[in-house]
C-alpha cells in the first residue's frame, strides 16, 4: 500500500484508528532529530526552511546560508498573515511526544524512522507552517485539549491530525478519539493520506 494515496470520509478515517492508553514514559525530545538537510540537500536550507519556502504564498528570497528576506504566510490556525519568517514556527501536525501514540511502536522505531518522522515533508500536512504563538499554545497537547482558534480550522484540523496518525500507523487515546467525533459534523471533509515507507 505505500506509495499509494488512500481517500476516506473523515468519520470512517476516525474510525480505523487503534485506541491505545499512551503515556510519556520513556520519550526524549532527542531522540527525534528535527531539521536536518531535507528533500534537496544541494540547495542549503534545512527542513523548517523548505517548508517556509514551500508554504509560503508571497515567496520569500533565499540569502546566503538560505537566510530567508520577504514573503508571506498564511496561518491557518489562528486566521493571520504573517510577513517574516521569525514569527513562524513549523509545527509537527502530531507532536513527536510517544504519549501522543502507542509507546511501543515509537520506541521501538529506529533512529532513521524518528528522524523521517521529524522531518516528513513527504505528506503535505505532517509539517505546518503557523504563527510561533499558535504552534507553543498547543505544544503537545492532542484535539481532546485543543483546536485552533479559528473555528473554521478545526474540520480541517481534524482531518489532517487523522491523516498523519493513519500516514505513520499511530494510535489515539479514548480521549482523543472522543474529541475526534468532531468528523461527525464533517461529512464532506476526506482525509487523504500516504502510508509512511
Amino acid at each position: 500500500m505505500v506509495g499509494s494515496k488512500a481517500h476516506e470520509d473523515a468519520a470512517d478515517a476516525v474510525a480505523r484508528l487503534q485506541p491505545a492508553t499512551e503515556s510519556p514514559d520513556g520519550y526524549t525530545r532527542d531522540a527525534f532529530k528535527h531539521w536536518n538537510t531535507g528533500l534537496d540537500p544541494a540547495d542549503g536550507c534545512n527542513t523548517r526552511a523548505e517548508v517556509l519556502l514551500d508554504e509560503a504564498v508571497e515567496p520569500s528570497a533565499v540569502g546566503p546560508g538560505c537566510r530567508l528576506t520577504g514573503g508571506r504566510w498564511w496561518s491557518y490556525y489562528d486566521a493571520t498573515w504573517v510577513t517574516s519568517a521569525s514569527g513562524l514556527d513549523i509545527d509537527h501536525m502530531v507532536p513527536p511526544p510517544p504519549r501522543r501514540s502507542l509507546v511501543q511502536r515509537r520506541l521501538t522505531w529506529t533512529p532513521e524512522r524518528r528522524e523521517a518522522y521529524a522531518n516528513d515533508q513527504e505528506a503535505e500536512t505532517s509539517l505546518v507552517t503557523v504563527t510561533a504563538r499558535s504552534n507553543r499554545i498547543k505544544s503537545d497537547q492532542d484535539p481532546a485539549q485543543w483546536l485552533p482558534p479559528a473555528t473554521d480550522a478545526h474540520c480541517r484540523y481534524v482531518a489532517e491530525w487523522v491523516g498523519t496518525k493513519l500516514r505513520w500507523k499511530l494510535t489515539a487515546d479514548n480521549a482523543e478519539l472522543a474529541a475526534l467525533s468532531e468528523a461527525e459534523a464533517c461529512p464532506k471533509r476526506t482525509v487523504t493520506y500516504e502510508p509512511a515507507p
